[in-house]
């Protein structure tokens, strides 16, 4: 027998889910029963039993029980006004579908807010479903508002102190232990022999992997369009470019002297990267600036190089320091916040200039700059409407599923209302609950949820028959098949969720009113039917999910790298638009989320896999190498050598864009203004050793080379070498 460790599905380890469903249980029962047979109110625990019920079972909102239960308090609001609304609009059916369909996209949309807010938005459409079926009974509002508070409240009593749930190590504590690793290792790097032992090199490694979004619990992934959510999720990036560039930085040429410059600098980054971790770890500004990190870099990005040698490991060091400055930078804004930026003083020079694009000089770490951290001096407002507009159509996955979940909901009201399907809200909770991104996993979780449905309403109608009016056996039961239910569902699957559900609402109605065995025959047509809606919905919006919509954002994606690529190797050394790396920002975003979505559907198609991560990975790689400090411009022997590489890059990057989507209508688009680029696109054009050149040069180099071998990833993924998720 294994252990319950490794019984993984769904919400996770059998102890977990078993937490959870004993939680459920405890606040469904106690409103049910408290209003039933307390007050004699049977609305009011209606609405208590199924508030509860569909913000910790249908809802799947992650995070610990006390995360989970400050979340429901400021969800509170929202469930009153979703039940006044759905009662207001039963009046008539027009106005109750067309609510469905405003607020269905409305709080399936939502989940670009994220994780939280797309695991409570199936709870919270159904406090709308509940209410907007007949009767239309305006009168009874304050008895289902009550039922309502006291269901989720009680939900929040039950987060909060039954069964707490083990602690979990936050973002900010995986950010600083990074930081502090980083420490650890430029302290190997600015002593002879000037390189990094493989242990520490493996632990380094597997540190920086820890902060990777999928390595990461959903409660804990900085994902929120808010200042501090994004800067967290940019220190864990920076923490890893550090990591990286420290694992990666070459030792002085043997038989040559370190040199002061080297060692300083790495000095330098040590103590910023240890400043770094406690300001992470525990919320205390560093004593010292950056500003000794700050004018090493700027001292080595401007200073010749007399060797090839030389001047590939002060490229190296300037991006190590750079790194580290930006690490320090976007941990400042994620523990204060935009006072971080508000208390800054503006960089020399810049003074006049627009906050979103000014570049601003905060105490200590990096100046904030408009190309790295636009985000750090724009309002909460305006944040939250960025990430909503930039999802907002239809080459969104969000947005495609909240129109799919929208259009199927309100189809399933308007037939259920036409026809007047008895207890025709099952209907809309199985299109809520069982219609998937794709139409293969809907079709294949509508099987077992019939066969499940069909088993519960046997034995459901079996008990009733037997028991008739024998309220006290349904009273004594409903707890434990409960409880029962609600840990068997998510390990079990499906099948064994829906059968026992049925079982659940079936003891549950028949205290509410007389009810006999034709209640179960009820539920399995009203499941049936909206099976059937989900499934058709599902075949005409976007039947195949994530898997197209990836390619295409993937395209974009590619194609604005190779845009900013040209731009960037255009301008080395010099200012230049931050537009093109806005481009790259956003297409970055949507494959990012499309590229999500693809691996929770497990959907493949014949042939080989694309290798999406290589591709996505690629965008970061832009971003970060494009974004560099200005420095001693390259002469014009430099110059040429860097933009024909540069061409070379952007030319592979556009013909892999057309490879990653074969319907790409630009993937023979002409290229921007540029230089011709060579004939064989299979390797890039040669890199003369010039004995004495600009640092800008080696480090543009250096980025491409890194970019050259991005691109032979997504070819070797392309040709079936790697697979893609």
């Amino acid at each position: 027998m294994r252990p319950l460790v490794e019984l993984r599905t769904g919400t996770g380890p059998l102890p977990a889910v078993a937490r959870r469903a004993v939680r459920a249980t405890l606040a469904a029962c106690t409103g049910f029963y408290g209003f039933l047979y307390g007050m004699d109110r049977p609305v009011s625990a209606t609405y208590a039993l199924f508030a509860a019920v569909a913000l910790a079972v249908l809802s799947q909102i992650p995070g610990s029980g006390r995360q989970r239960s400050a979340f429901l308090v400021r969800l509170l609001p929202a469930a009153c006004a979703l039940v006044v609304l759905g009662t207001c609009l039963a009046v008539r059916t027009w106005s109750a579908v067309a609510g469905m369909l405003v607020i269905g996209f409305c709080l399936a949309f939502g989940a670009v807010a994220g994780p939280r807010q797309a695991g409570a938005a199936p709870g919270l459409q159904l406090l709308y479903i509940l209410p907007s079926f007949p009767p239309y009974a305006p009168g009874t509002l304050g008895e289902r508002l009550a039922g309502t508070v006291a269901g989720i409240l009680l939900l929040v009593l039950a987060e909060r102190f039954v069964l707490p749930d083990p602690p979990v190590p936050r973002y900010r504590d995986r950010a600083a232990e990074a930081a502090e690793e980083a420490a650890r290792c430029a302290a190997r790097r600015e002593v002879p022999p000037y390189t990094l032992p493989d242990a520490e090199s493996a632990r380094a490694s597997e540190i920086a992997m820890g902060l990777r979004p999928s390595r990461v619990p959903e409660a804990e992934r900085p994902a929120g369009p808010g200042v501090r959510e994004r800067a967290l999720a940019h220190t864990g990036l920076a923490a890893r470019t550090l990591l990286s560039r420290l694992q990666a930085l070459p030792p002085p040429a043997p038989g040559r002297p370190a040199g002061p410059a080297g060692p300083d600098l790495v000095r330098a980054v040590r103590e910023s990267a240890t400043g770094t971790a406690a300001l992470l770890g525990r919320g205390r500004r560093p004593e010292t600036g950056s500003a000794t990190l700050r004018g090493l870099r700027t001292a080595l990005a401007r200073t010749p190089v007399t060797d090839h040698a030389s001047g590939v490991r002060n490229a190296a060091l300037v991006e190590v320091a750079d790194a580290a400055l930006v690490l320090r930078s976007a941990a400042e804004i994620a523990v204060r916040g935009r006072a971080a930026a508000a208390d800054a003083e503006p960089a020399r020079g810049l003074e006049g200039l627009e906050p979103e694009t000014e570049p601003v000089r905060a105490p200590g770490p990096e100046p904030v700059r408009a190309d790295r951290f636009w985000y750090a001096r724009m309002s909460p407002v305006r944040l939250w409407c960025h990430r909503f507009a930039g999802h907002a159509g239809p080459r969104s996955v969000y947005f495609q599923n909240a129109v799919r979940i929208a259009l199927a909901l309100a189809v399933a009201r308007t037939v259920a209302g036409v026809v007047s399907l008895p207890h025709g809200f099952w209907a809309m909770l199985a299109v809520l609950s069982l219609t998937r991104t794709t139409a293969v996993l809907t079709r294949a979780t509508v099987r077992l949820a019939l066969i499940g449905t069909f088993l519960g309403a046997l034995a459901a109608g079996g008990v009733l028959v037997l028991a008739g009016e024998a309220s006290v056996l349904y009273e004594v039961v409903l707890p434990p098949l409960m409880l029962f239910a609600f840990c068997v569902g998510p390990v079990r699957g499906t099948g064994w969720a829906q059968a026992m559900f049925t079982l659940v609402i079936a003891m549950a109605f028949a205290q509410l009113a007389p009810v006999t065995w034709q209640l179960a025959e009820v539920r399995f047509l009203d499941v049936l039917v909206g099976s059937v809606i989900g499934m058709v919905c599902g075949l005409l919006a976007w039947p195949r999910g994530a898997h197209d919509e990836l390619g295409r954002a993937a395209a974009g994606l590619l194609r604005a790298c190779a845009d900013d690529v040209q731009q960037a190797t255009a301008s080395f050394g010099r200012d230049r638009p931050a537009e093109p790396d806005l481009r790259v920002q956003h297409a970055l975003i949507m494959a990012e989320s499309a590229y999500a979505q693809y691996q929770a559907e497990r959907q493949r198609g014949p042939g080989p896999v694309q290798d999406w991560q290589a591709a996505v990975m690629t965008g970061h790689h832009v971003l970060w190498g494009a974004r560099r400090p200005r420095g001693t411009a390259p002469g014009p022997r430099e110059e040429a050598v860097v933009r024909r590489y540069g061409a070379w890059v952007a030319a592979g990057l556009r013909r892999a864009a057309g490879r990653v989507d074969p319907m790409d209508r630009h993937a023979h688009a002409a290229a921007p203004d540029g230089p011709a680029v060579a004939a064989d696109p299979g390797s890039p054009p040669p890199v003369p050793v010039f004995a004495a050149a600009s640092p800008v040069f080696f480090t543009a180099t250096a980025w491409l080379d890194s970019l050259a071998a991005d691109l032979a990833l997504i070819d070797r993924g392309a040709s079936g070498g790697l697979a893609g998720s």
